[in-house]
């Protein structure tokens, strides 16, 4: 059974390079599962620097909504490893969409369990701040507290990110 692991942090703690890192040396095939959204002039160079970032040898493929499909799909299947970044910008993406949170949490944790090669998954942790103004801004930090537990209930690892130093949480150390 493949190593799936969950790297959770704040904005910029470096949770991304950690599983570009891990990524990376889990085998030359190397899928990026994409899940932002370029509505705007900044977010769409923010997605290109990403992609500069990432450099050769990183096939993307964008799934801002039907996560799960992508991880049951082909290219998962052909790729040594997957890194979804991130889970945070799919559920704003979900929630935007009107679509059910906790049902596509439930198809994700059940793309997983079928998913033949190591799926890392990056996520925001957003419960650390204040409480949130809006009931919208509430909802969201709820759902995304919910779907951080049943990811990490469902990968053998999982690490939180502060500062680019990761801290084990479950299971092996990421690497």
């Amino acid at each position: 059974m493949p190593s799936h692991a969950l790297i959770l942090g704040g904005a910029r703690s470096g949770k991304t390079r950690l599983g570009l890192e891990r990524t990376e040396g889990l085998g030359a095939r190397r899928l990026y599962v994409a899940t932002a959204e370029a509505f705007d002039a900044e977010m769409a160079e923010r997605i290109a620097r990403h992609k500069a970032e990432r450099g050769e040898g990183w096939r993307t493929l964008e799934a801002p909504l039907d996560l799960a499909q992508a991880l049951r799909g082909p290219e998962a299947a052909q790729a040594d490893a997957v890194l979804v970044d991130c889970l945070t910008l799919w559920l704003s993406n979900l929630m935007h969409a009107g679509r059910d949170p906790e049902a596509e949490a439930e198809r994700l944790i059940e793309a997983l369990a079928v998913c033949p090669v190591p799926v890392t998954l990056v996520s925001n942790e957003v419960g650390l701040g204040l409480v949130p103004e809006t009931p919208l801004g509430r909802a969201f930090r709820d759902a995304q507290g919910r779907l951080n537990q049943r990811v990490a209930a469902a990968a053998p690892q999982a690490c939180f990110v502060a500062a680019g130093l990761p801290l084990t949480l479950k299971g092996a150390p990421l690497r």
